[in-house]
Protein backbone atom coordinates (compact mmCIF):
# COMPACT_ATOMS: atom_id res chain seq x y z
CA UNK A 1 0.00 0.00 0.00
CA UNK A 2 1.36 3.40 -0.94
CA UNK A 3 1.75 6.03 1.77
CA UNK A 4 0.53 9.61 1.31
CA UNK A 5 1.50 12.00 4.09
CA UNK A 6 2.18 9.09 6.46
CA UNK A 7 -1.21 7.42 5.85
CA UNK A 8 -2.21 4.53 3.64
CA UNK A 9 -3.46 5.80 0.30
CA UNK A 10 -6.31 3.45 -0.53
CA UNK A 11 -6.96 4.92 -3.99
CA UNK A 12 -3.64 3.69 -5.39
CA UNK A 13 -3.75 1.95 -8.76
CA UNK A 14 -0.92 0.76 -10.97
CA UNK A 15 0.62 3.42 -13.23
CA UNK A 16 -0.74 6.26 -11.11
CA UNK A 17 1.11 9.55 -11.50
CA UNK A 18 1.62 12.28 -8.95
CA UNK A 19 -0.88 14.39 -10.89
CA UNK A 20 -3.42 11.57 -10.55
CA UNK A 21 -2.97 11.61 -6.76
CA UNK A 22 -3.39 15.39 -6.68
CA UNK A 23 -6.58 15.06 -8.73
CA UNK A 24 -8.02 12.24 -6.60
CA UNK A 25 -7.31 14.16 -3.40
CA UNK A 26 -8.70 17.36 -4.95
CA UNK A 27 -5.65 19.37 -3.92
CA UNK A 28 -6.24 22.81 -5.42
CA UNK A 29 -3.49 24.77 -3.71
CA UNK A 30 -1.43 26.76 -6.21
CA UNK A 31 1.90 25.89 -4.59
CA UNK A 32 2.67 22.33 -3.58
CA UNK A 33 5.83 20.65 -2.37
CA UNK A 34 5.95 17.03 -3.50
CA UNK A 35 8.46 14.41 -2.42
CA UNK A 36 8.56 10.75 -3.39
CA UNK A 37 10.78 8.61 -1.18
CA UNK A 38 12.54 11.77 -0.04
CA UNK A 39 13.21 13.10 -3.56
CA UNK A 40 11.78 16.51 -4.45
CA UNK A 41 9.61 16.43 -7.59
CA UNK A 42 9.18 19.55 -9.73
CA UNK A 43 5.69 20.63 -10.83
CA UNK A 44 6.49 20.05 -14.51
CA UNK A 45 7.17 16.37 -13.68
CA UNK A 46 3.87 15.62 -11.85
CA UNK A 47 2.29 13.88 -14.86
CA UNK A 48 5.49 12.03 -15.78
CA UNK A 49 6.42 10.53 -12.41
CA UNK A 50 4.61 7.23 -11.84
CA UNK A 51 4.26 5.78 -8.39
CA UNK A 52 4.90 2.30 -7.06
CA UNK A 53 2.94 0.44 -4.43
CA UNK A 54 5.54 0.90 -1.68
CA UNK A 55 6.34 4.57 -2.32
CA UNK A 56 6.27 7.14 0.46
CA UNK A 57 4.69 10.28 -0.98
CA UNK A 58 4.52 13.64 0.77
CA UNK A 59 2.39 16.45 -0.66
CA UNK A 60 2.24 19.68 1.32
CA UNK A 61 0.99 23.11 0.37
CA UNK A 62 3.01 26.25 1.01
CA UNK A 63 1.48 28.97 3.11
CA UNK A 64 2.53 32.59 3.11
CA UNK A 65 2.63 34.46 6.35
CA UNK A 66 3.79 37.64 7.80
Amino acid sequence: MMLLNNRQFEHYVENMSIQDVIDVMKFTYPRLVVKVNGKLIQKKEYSNVFLNENDDVKIHHLLAGG
